[in-house]
């Protein structure tokens, strides 16, 4: 039974490789501000809105695999009940960082599995991460030294690259930091689609 991600995250497809599982890559297209909008307006939250868009992804490619198994996944940062995004450009990461300087923000991680077109199992982790008072100085460099990969990134940094030294505290699973809820994905592929380990 063909594994299939529905993301084009360079992240999530390097921590399934590394689980070791055989899969390919059909990127969903949805639209997430919108799905996100609706959310909100009927009371949800940031983890709400990561979970409704794994599920949309998943189900949005498995439209194309109705044989297959389709991994969704989705990550939302909140700042209190503010939601942020990816930042644009460089300019937008600076604004986005130094917003969240010396505060305490979620990282909401997403995934869904859908099997043989149904949506079978879905999760959402959270993780709590507070940002040192850095100065600018050290803003610029640790962009400097990230480049373009803080722009892939909802929060503007990467916690697995100089970005760290911008945090005080990170509480939660790493790997749901990095967007992919890993172990609990794994215990659903071994329940509900045990063949694709193999």
């Amino acid at each position: 039974m063909m594994l299939i991600l529905a993301s084009q995250s360079q992240t999530r497809k390097a921590l399934l490789e590394q689980a070791g599982l055989v899969f390919t890559t059909a990127p969903a297209s949805i639209d997430e501000r919108g799905l996100e909008t609706g959310v909100i307006e009927a009371g949800g939250d940031g983890r709400d809105v990561a979970l409704l868009l794994a599920q949309k992804k998943a189900m949005a490619v498995a439209v194309n695999h109705a044989q297959g198994v389709v991994i969704g996944a989705d990550q939302t940062l909140s700042l209190g009940t503010e939601l942020l995004h990816k930042p644009a450009d460089r300019a937008g990461a600076i604004a986005q960082l130094e917003h969240l300087k010396g505060k305490t923000h979620r990282l909401h991680a997403a995934v869904a599995l859908v099997c043989d077109g149904q949506l079978v199992w879905s999760d959402v982790q959270t993780a709590e991460l507070t940002m040192r008072d850095f100065s600018s100085d050290e803003l610029n460099d640790v962009l400097a030294r990230e480049g373009d990969a803080v722009l892939a990134s909802v929060g503007g940094y990467r916690l697995e690259g100089p970005s760290i030294r911008l945090f005080e505290t990170v509480a939660g699973d790493y790997f749901t930091i990095l967007g992919l809820p890993l172990l609990p994905l794994l215990a659903a592929l071994r329940e509900f689609a045990p063949e694709t380990l193999k």
